[in-house]
């Protein structure tokens, strides 16, 4: 009896903690749920390989992408779910089978309907997906090879798909299935909108370089040159700084927005795979998947503040700032 009553008493107490920060951890095809000082409070399994998520417009819910493929240069059919994780209990309530499409990727969400769009890369290819229904509305052509990340512009009338394989941008129309195909460099992969969401950047993984197009035009306005294998970006509020994870300079690079020039690199001494900031936008997180480390990085100061270790084989990849 007494032994019954811990153990509740314990179960009690973890999820009474509240935690700051969830980790899609790859390896171990789980996420994990920590404090900002880099404490594990619980983890929960989803599918095989997870890659990327994105949380619900009322934070209650996060949906994960289980490709099924370790790298994505890696040959296999791959996975064909998007997990659901409720938030509040920390736990898989029931996935999205995406049926003949397989090796989910990025994912974005229409706050304003609350539908998913995710990539898929067998075939290539880009889905419309009702996350209540959990079914596949519609599925697009993007004219590329290996979609990689999707953003949705602020109406939610376009996505905006980098396509790793054909090295391109595809701008989709989501009404009419339109699709706008703009050249960039080798193998792109992360894009992030500046604060006003009139430019886009995309990562150039093998051109070392991030391309800068106009999102209303959709066209490529300008390079900006940066280390070895940047894979995913972020911009700063103020718009003015580009934050991004070298993979094979193994560091997090800087560059002005105004020059188009890099400005800094802090070492890392890890094959970074994500780059993601905090809610109030101070602070860079950026995985190294194979030391099963995550790099906090301090924007202002540009310097590494804090490491949290994941547990062994883990395999963290991008991190979602809860609060």
């Amino acid at each position: 009896m007494r032994r019954t009553f811990l153990f509740l008493l314990g179960s009690i107490c973890v999820f009474a903690q509240q935690p700051d920060l969830a980790v899609v951890q790859k390896i171990a095809g789980t996420v994990g749920f920590y404090t900002n000082d880099g404490r594990l409070i619980s983890e929960v399994q989803v599918g095989k390989h997870p890659h990327e998520a994105v949380l619900s417009p009322d934070g209650k819910f996060l949906y994960v992408t289980n490709n099924g493929i370790l790298w994505m240069t890696d040959p296999g059919e791959g996975g064909n779910t998007i997990s659901i994780v409720d938030m509040t209990s920390r736990r898989n309530v029931g996935s999205i089978n995406l049926g003949r499409y397989h090796r989910p990727h990025g994912i974005d969400l229409d706050p304003g309907t609350g539908r998913l769009v995710v990539t898929i890369e067998n075939p290539s290819g880009l889905l419309l997906v009702d996350p209540l229904q959990r079914k596949v509305l519609k599925m697009y052509d993007v004219k590329g090879e290996a979609p990689h990340m999707v953003l949705l512009s602020p109406d939610g009338k376009r996505a905006y798909v980098s396509n790793t394989g054909t090295g391109t941008l595809s701008v989709v129309d989501l009404e009419t299935a339109k699709v706008n195909v703009i050249p960039s460099a080798a193998r792109p992969q992360g894009t992030a909108f500046s604060p006003d969401r009139k430019t886009i950047y995309m990562t150039n993984l093998d051109g070392n370089s991030i391309s800068i197009f106009d999102a209303a035009k959709s066209e490529r306005t300008g390079m900006i040159q940066t280390g070895k294998g940047p894979c995913r970006i972020a911009v700063t509020p103020d718009g003015r700084t580009l934050v991004y994870a070298l993979q094979n300079a193994e560091a997090v690079g800087f560059a002005d927005a105004a020059s188009r020039k890099e400005v800094q690199q802090v070492p890392i001494g890890g094959k970074l795979v994500s780059l993601t900031l905090s809610r109030d936008k101070r602070v860079a997180y950026s995985s190294a998947q194979e030391q099963d480390k995550i790099f906090v990085i301090s924007i202002a100061d540009r310097k590494i503040i804090r490491v949290i270790t994941t547990p062994k084989g883990s395999g963290p990849d991008p991190v979602i700032a809860l609060r």
